[in-house]
């Protein structure tokens, strides 16, 4: 059975998920980048890097495995949902206990009380049904699109109207608490089965050790997108990191954003023909033209007009993030490439090559990014960023060759 009309349906779908998503975003940021300033920005900033890092220690990959099962997937949503619960609260705790120490590090003791409410939404998210995954695994792209929109629909206007009242970043972690309600609710309104609470000793452990590949690839992952946000703050100072992180958004929002589709819709279609490698060759190659097509476009209009953008999308005030904007649109591209190609490595089960992919270009990173900075700021930032990209890119043709053409 050819999986070529299923794949284009799904990347319609998802494309839509984006589009839509981002659409509301643009407006979500147009609107509140003329309320909030960039060191309020950058406080927000400081309190979404702490939550990324905790989501990702604490990841299990439990999404991938399930994915990657090729049977039934219902024995394990108990296992699957008690994980999330748990992992959920040890994140809320995790936040908590850290708040004080990530304040310190930024010179920024207003970052608290933004932790401090922000540990909510990781408690919350626990609760999710888990069966949501099979939007994912059995392609029903038309129900996640209905399920992603209300989410962010959600988010986007009670965060406007809520930092709007408030005149301040809080507004934006209440709309995230409102948002996580309302997923934990649509979960188990829109998919079955209901998990319940029931410990499986052999599913857990199964779970775990197969998960760990992805927490180790999440963990170096977090620190490659995330590094330069940190020197940057550490640094440059709060208001850099709000231009930064601004400018960071801009590039990644439609280049990565369509890898990403490409690479949801793709991954189960992957494991499916995983068996055949001819057909895993064309599949990829296929949706590589397609993709490169069209990030190479997204990524020269924002090389070639950084300055125009960022004044129609955010105002003048963020005009200092054009030098920024122009190199990492290089980066997204780059970064687009790498992360649709980790879709073939998960669906023949290698999460090790994704871990060492992102090992190395955290490395790239790290020995550039203090020199960077400090010979060239902001843009050395970017200049890091970038360069730890493109280091990845022969390592990830390698491992592309030996496993699609290892038989040959």
């Amino acid at each position: 059975m050819g999986y070529t009309k299923q794949a284009i349906k799904g990347i319609s779908w998802v494309g839509a998920v984006r589009v839509v998503i981002r659409g509301l975003s643009i407006v979500k940021t147009a609107l509140i980048a003329r309320i909030l300033t960039p060191f309020q920005f950058g406080l927000f900033g400081v309190t979404t890097l702490v939550f990324a890092l905790v989501d990702i220690i604490t990841e299990t990959g439990i999404n991938i495995f399930l994915v990657q099962q090729k049977d039934d997937v219902d024995k394990y949503i108990n296992t699957a949902w008690l994980i999330s619960i748990v992992r959920g609260v040890v994140m809320a705790i995790l936040i908590v206990i850290t708040s004080p120490f990530v304040a310190g590090f930024f010179n920024n003791q207003d970052a608290v009380q933004l932790l401090l409410l922000m540990s909510f939404v990781p408690l919350i998210k626990g609760f999710i049904n888990p069966s949501i995954i099979k939007f994912q695994k059995e392609m029903q792209f038309g129900k996640d699109f209905i399920y992603k929109i209300s989410i962010f629909f959600v988010e986007t206007i009670f965060s406007i109207l809520l930092v709007f009242l408030m005149q301040s970043p809080i507004g934006l972690v209440w709309g995230m608490i409102i948002s996580a309600l309302f997923e934990v609710y649509l979960s188990f309104e829109m998919m079955s089965p209901t998990p319940k609470y029931k410990f499986e000793k052999i599913k857990f452990w199964e779970v775990i050790h197969q998960g760990k590949w992805i927490t180790l690839s999440g963990i170096f992952n977090y620190l490659f997108q995330h590094t330069d946000d940190v020197m940057v703050g550490r640094l440059l100072g709060t208001s850099s990191l709000g231009l930064y992180d601004m400018a960071y958004r801009i590039s990644l929002v439609p280049i990565y954003d369509l890898s990403d589709t490409v690479s949801r819709v793709t991954f189960p279609v992957y494991v499916k023909i995983s068996d055949d490698l001819k057909r895993l060759r064309t599949a990829f190659f296929k949706s590589m033209i397609f993709l490169s097509a069209v990030t190479i476009i997204v990524g020269l209009i924002l090389f070639l007009y950084p300055e125009q953008i960022i004044v129609l999308l955010l105002g003048s005030q963020w005009v200092a993030a054009a030098g920024v904007l122009k190199i990492l649109a290089l980066f997204g591209v780059f970064k687009a490439f790498s992360a649709a190609s980790s879709a073939i490595f998960l669906s023949l089960g290698k999460q090790n090559i994704v871990s060492m992919i992102s090992v190395i270009g955290f490395l790239g990173l790290l020995i550039t990014i203090v020199p960077f900075v400090t010979l060239w700021g902001l843009e050395g930032a970017a200049f890091s960023a970038l360069f730890g990209t493109f280091l990845t890119l022969p390592f990830t043709f390698y491992f592309l060759y030996k496993n699609l053409y290892k038989n040959e």
